[in-house]
């Protein structure tokens, strides 16, 4: 396992949590096809992107005010054509073009950039994120940052992380923290949290060590490899989540609503992710609605 831990907690084994919604029965055959192909749809992603990245692109404004490029559409096209080719049968919904094969048993759920105004803006923080969902549950989840070729893999046997930048790979696991006093926090932006909402971030402000802002998905990343804590966001969608919970608890972490309840495709948009899995309790505490 890469040791990434500091002094305030050890390192965790990355053994999968028992009924994380990632375990459960499946051939290995099976599996390694569609780990297969989640590769080579990141492959073909990471191919359309980086040229993309600081080149200056145009950027068009969605409805909900975020910002889209032609990077986001044309990657997402390529991913949706590697999936459909290999495994038919199968949904894909994605954040750019929707859903196809709805009903499906298995689906596969899609963001090509994932801070897409990190990217924007130049800063290798953002990611393409790709999950298979098996009757609603994330079974199989990628984190890829195309531009630093970093890439993790989360699935039932514990997470792999593959660098050629830092030159490291293989299995990896959370740290322990032993307290919310000792906890790194993270969060994408303060904007995305309500007037309701900012008071309890603002109680797990005062109780963790500090808080860092930006990362969007990379910081699951780090949370995998015992960099970062604990994790709070609101307004996600499930195309914003579903690939991290393989990853984070596969590595032997935690993902959850701000309620504590396992994350699916009803969810409200508040995520919780902890590196160790004795924090949650506590952060569920905390970021409960007061009244």
């Amino acid at each position: 396992m890469t040791d990434h831990h500091s002094d305030a907690g050890q390192p965790n084994a990355g053994q999968p949590n028992a009924g994380q919604p990632n375990a459960g029965p499946h051939d290995e055959r099976q599996l390694d096809t569609w780990l297969e192909a989640a590769h080579a749809a990141a492959d073909a992603a990471a191919a359309v992107i980086r040229p993309f990245f600081r080149a200056g692109l145009q950027t068009i404004t969605k409805a909900d005010r975020s910002p889209v490029t032609l990077a986001d559409r044309t990657a997402e096209q390529v991913m949706r054509a590697v999936l459909s080719e290999r495994l038919p049968g199968h949904a894909i919904l994605g954040e750019e073009y929707g859903e196809t094969n709805p009903g499906a048993r298995h689906r596969w759920v899609l963001d090509p950039i994932d801070g897409t105004r990190a990217f924007i803006t130049g800063r290798p923080t953002f990611g393409t994120l790709i999950a298979l969902l098996e009757d609603g549950r994330p079974i199989l989840g990628l984190i890829d940052q195309p531009v630093s070729h970093e890439r993790w893999v989360g699935a039932k046997d514990g997470t792999q992380f593959q660098s050629q930048f830092l030159g490291a790979h293989g299995r990896i696991g959370t740290r322990l923290c032993p307290t919310l006093a000792d906890a790194e926090l993270s969060c994408t932006a303060p904007e995305i949290f309500t007037a309701d909402e900012a008071p309890r971030l603002a109680r797990l402000q005062a109780a963790t060590r500090r808080t860092t802002w930006g990362g969007d998905c990379y910081a699951y990343g780090l949370l995998a490899l015992g960099s970062i804590d604990v994790i709070v966001e609101s307004t996600l969608q499930i195309w914003d989540w579903a690939a991290l919970v393989p990853v984070v608890e596969g590595a032997g972490g935690r993902m959850t609503g701000w309620d504590g309840a396992p994350l699916g495709p009803n969810s409200d948009g508040r995520v919780i992710a902890v590196g160790n899995p004795a924090l949650l309790d506590e952060v569920v505490a905390m970021m409960k609605d007061p009244a």
